[in-house]
């Protein structure tokens, strides 16, 4: 099926349908799929007074956070093996209560420069939300020379990352918005292993192909997949392998892959049509299931306009929407986006570092080939303008669910969803932070109390 939309246009290559666009992006292939087999709240900073909230309630919380890193680091040094108390107190808290908060001279003095390093960083965005760009340039030359990305300390890569997305920021103001080349293979690769490092992307695979496993019904004998960013398509193996052990038998299936990359979503319709093929698994035809999925980030602009991806949506008419999306939002003026990303990326961060030594070239290549390059998206580009076109839809979980866009409900995530997702944290060791919550139907996987990924299931009207 070709999607409605006049902008796309189909090619078939195997028994995949793909689809072209200009807003569109393929993650590069790789050789061998794999596949999974078995902090203190935010500060809360409101549209007005920015330059007193800003330097208080921000440094107050970064002031915790960095606090409880040296107690950390102090408290393992003296300590083997840490393990949740009796009162079930994470690994980290528990740490920093350990030695009553007594902090050597050399913590205390790492402390202290994170916190500069903060502080700075935080008037260089006040600086820019003022249009005072000498002066951010000023402050923004300091930070290159005191922050570096290949820092020990979470915070001195933050604020590294950040400083080189603002630079770009004040450049742009200077010399007109401009989009940056993209490195697809370096993304692509850096995605392949933030894959393997890290538990966000499973978590939009797993409980999204379990969500779609429950909308097919056993009498349905062609099931049509529309990816509406399928990258690699890493998660869809499993799927095929679940599907083809169905007791009723394998269902045909038709899957449309939507990037912008004709090469790279040619070789991978032709793994996944391979991979299908072995399996038993045929080509759909018509009288479909159609399930869409559509995993959102802020690397690229995937589906293109906003108001062209709702139509093609409404009109595929779909048994199933999986929509997977960074808890993050991306509207409101530059400081909005400063003080919401500062937090939302430390937190992921802290969340590789508590599972990456500093040194590893896979925590560094996650760091500077995905995070940066979403930071400068959200701080450099203009925040939901990333492709030229204009982005309406921060939220899509919460635009969907206001209603009037052609009777599309949500489905609540089941507890299957749920169990799946749980799974994937069992696998990692606790002291990893992971948290997972259901939240009015739709799941969210967050570390420590911060939410990072949601999932989410909707339909149409007449589905449910």
């Amino acid at each position: 099926m070709v999607p409605p939309c006049s902008q796309y246009a189909a090619a078939m290559k195997g028994e995949l349908e793909l689809v072209h666009g200009t807003h569109l992006d393929l993650i590069q292939p790789h050789e061998q799929w794999e596949y999974c087999t078995g902090a203190a709240a935010p500060p809360v900073i409101g549209s007005e007074n920015y330059d007193d909230h800003l330097l208080t309630s921000t440094q107050e919380y970064w002031m915790d956070n960095i606090g409880e890193e040296e107690d950390s680091r102090d408290a393992a040094a003296h300590t083997s093996a840490l393990s949740l108390d009796e009162n079930n107190i994470p690994p980290v808290v528990a740490a920093a209560t350990i030695g009553h908060g007594k902090q050597s001279l050399p913590s205390i003095m790492s402390c202290n420069y994170e916190l500069s390093l903060i502080t700075h960083l935080l008037e260089c965005a006040v600086a820019i939300s003022v249009d005072n760009l000498g002066e951010a340039h000023r402050m923004l030359l300091q930070l290159s020379q005191m922050a570096s990305p290949y820092g020990a300390s979470c915070a001195e890569r933050v604020v590294a990352y950040f400083a080189m997305a603002m630079s770009s920021r004040v450049m742009n103001s200077w010399l007109g918005i401009c989009s940056p080349l993209i490195n697809y293979k370096s993304i692509h690769y850096a995605f392949h292993i933030f894959n393997n490092v890290s538990p966000l992307v499973k978590f939009a695979h797993f409980t999204s192909n379990q969500a779609i496993l429950e909308s097919i019904h056993q009498t349905d004998k062609v099931v049509h997949i529309v990816d509406l960013d399928i990258m690699q398509g890493l998660q869809w193996p499993a799927l095929f392998h679940i599907l083809a052990t169905r007791q009723e038998g394998p269902p045909q299936v038709r899957m449309t892959g939507v990037g912008n990359c004709m090469d790279l979503l040619l070789e991978t319709g032709r793994q996944l049509s391979n991979f299908a093929k072995r399996l038993g698994i045929r080509r759909g035809g018509r009288g479909e299931a159609v399930a869409v999925h559509w995993l959102r980030h802020s690397l690229y602009d995937a589906a293109g306009p906003d108001w062209k991806t709702l139509r093609l949506i409404q009109q595929l008419s779909p048994r199933v929407i999986t929509l997977v999306e960074q808890d993050i939002a991306h509207e409101g003026t530059f400081l909005d986006r400063f003080v919401r990303s500062l937090h939302y990326y430390s937190t992921v961060f802290d969340s590789l570092g508590a599972a990456l030594s500093f040194d590893d070239p896979c925590r560094h290549r996650v760091e500077h080939g995905l995070l940066y390059r979403e930071i400068n998206n959200i701080l450099a580009i203009g925040g939901p303008v990333r492709s030229g076109e204009e982005k309406l839809v921060s939220n899509w979980s919460r635009e969907l669910g206001g209603g009037g866009h052609g009777g599309i409900v949500q489905v609540p995530m089941s507890r299957n969803c749920m169990a799946q997702a749980q799974l994937i944290l069992n696998m990692l060791p606790p002291t990893h932070g992971y948290s997972l919550v259901q939240d009015g139907g739709t799941l969210r996987l967050g570390w420590k109390h911060t939410s990072l990924y949601t999932a989410s299931a909707w339909t149409c009207h007449s589905f449910n």
